[in-house]
């Protein structure tokens, strides 16, 4: 199996077990061996499922102010650990591929295998929720012919980043392309970056 095909086959399989609770303060029972790839993959698409629901959640109309900051705190947080984690998978590429010699005419690709990754992520999950309203039988004929036609560009566009994803991590392999991370530097999240924090004692 390929690497892209076995991540749909994770992401998916996260993203149902989620919804068998469609908690948000579920207990993450992540299946795979500590260390392992599987073990991160299936633990970013948690983060992720987590967070789409979060997202959700805060945009009720009648949600309470003091809830809907702690909510906003908690999604901040998620987008660290969601970034951390794809920094997390590009760090096992650069392993991986670390002794490859790049062809003299390879050139970089515009992300990074993980950050493409990431987007097969999110692509689970909406999938998966827009079957859900395919699905929906309080719905009318022209809600679920919305959601079908916008179900299969979604799956359309999985099939094409999954072999983009595969191609590219291919080309890595033979020194076609090469690989560069640049890692995130969120300044809002540093208290040495960011004016409201580091101006706060003043």
């Amino acid at each position: 199996m390929d690497f892209a095909e076995k991540c749909n086959r994770i992401f998916s399989d996260t993203t149902a077990l989620y919804h068998e609770t469609d908690d948000v303060d579920a207990t993450v029972c992540n299946p795979y061996e500590r260390e392992s790839i599987e073990h991160t993959l299936f633990a970013k698409n948690w983060i992720d499922a987590v967070q789409w629901h979060l997202e959700d959640i805060i945009r009720d109309p009648e949600i309470d102010p003091v809830e809907a900051l702690a909510l906003k705190r908690r999604i901040d947080k998620s987008n660290q650990d969601r970034t951390d984690m794809v920094e997390e998978l590009d760090s096992y590429f650069l392993e991986k591929y670390k002794d490859v010699v790049a062809e003299a005419d390879a050139t970089i690709n515009t992300e990074s295998p993980a950050w493409a990754i990431d987007r097969l992520s999110i692509l689970a999950l909406k999938i998966y929720h827009m079957e859900a309203e395919v699905k929906r039988t309080d719905a009318d004929e022209a809600h679920i012919a919305k959601c079908r036609a916008k179900l299969e560009v979604l799956l359309t566009q999985r099939e094409d980043l999954t072999a983009a994803i595969d191609t590219l991590l291919d080309d890595i392999a033979n020194g076609r392309k090469y690989m560069k991370v640049y890692r995130q530097m969120k300044m809002y999240n540093d208290p040495a970056t960011n004016p409201v924090l580091y101006g706060a004692g003043k």
